[in-house]
């Protein structure tokens, strides 16, 4: 059986050429539209995403001042905790001062009865209480220079004794709490004694004076 071939003639070959590819007027129109809204949406995005990025900005800044909030917070009630026990602790000075006031007073006597005993062992269990609950004793002594931030000028004397600018006698000791100033130490403080009569009129040498020939 004899198989049958078609032929195709040259008429029914379409042409793939260029001169058979043509723009139409309203395919250019849609692509130039279609430029333009991926212009204008391109626009509308980067518009958000500063937007975005600001808003971001924004929240960065209220989180970190509430974070500055808390801290300043967590420090207020450290802080009052630290020093809850100073108004109880100013009270309590009082107290003590009179404990040491009387175990003066019978030192003075010469009294070292039982009576005296006690009063200088509460006193001395005062002070072990201040020093665990952070209150400590401002310590200094006759001789030491003045010290503006704890000491309180109570009164001046003129001495030679000490130098001027130091203390002559403590009225009553200064306390802390922790690294708080509760009361300076009340002090005597030294000035220099007025020239005597006998020094101020003494006679001073003229130097205009010759000397005696020998």
């Amino acid at each position: 059986m004899a198989e049958e071939r078609t032929t195709t003639t040259p008429d029914s070959v379409k042409p793939t050429g260029p001169e058979n590819v043509s723009a139409t007027p309203d395919n250019a129109a849609d692509a130039t539209g279609e430029v333009e809204r991926l212009r204008q949406l391109l626009a509308e995005t980067e518009q958000k995403l500063v937007a975005v990025e600001t808003e971001l900005n924004n929240f960065k800044l209220r989180l970190a001042d509430m974070e500055n909030y808390r801290k300043r917070l967590l420090r207020n009630v450290e802080e009052e905790k630290k020093y809850a026990l100073e108004p109880l602790a100013r009270d309590l000075l009082g107290a003590f001062d009179n404990l040491e006031r009387a175990i003066e007073a019978a030192r003075s006597a010469g009294d070292n009865g039982p009576l005296a005993v006690g009063v200088g062992a509460t006193a001395a269990q005062m002070l072990d209480i201040f020093r665990r609950h952070g209150v400590t004793r401002i310590e200094c002594a006759p001789g030491d220079p003045f010290d503006p931030t704890i000491h309180q000028a109570v009164a001046q004397e003129p001495t030679s004794q000490v130098p001027a600018g130091h203390i002559v006698r403590i009225l009553h000791h200064g306390f802390r709490l922790h690294d708080r100033i509760l009361r300076p130490t009340a002090v005597v403080v030294a000035v220099a004694p007025e020239p005597s009569p006998c020094e101020s009129e003494k006679p001073v040498a003229d130097a205009s004076a010759t000397p005696a020939s020998p």
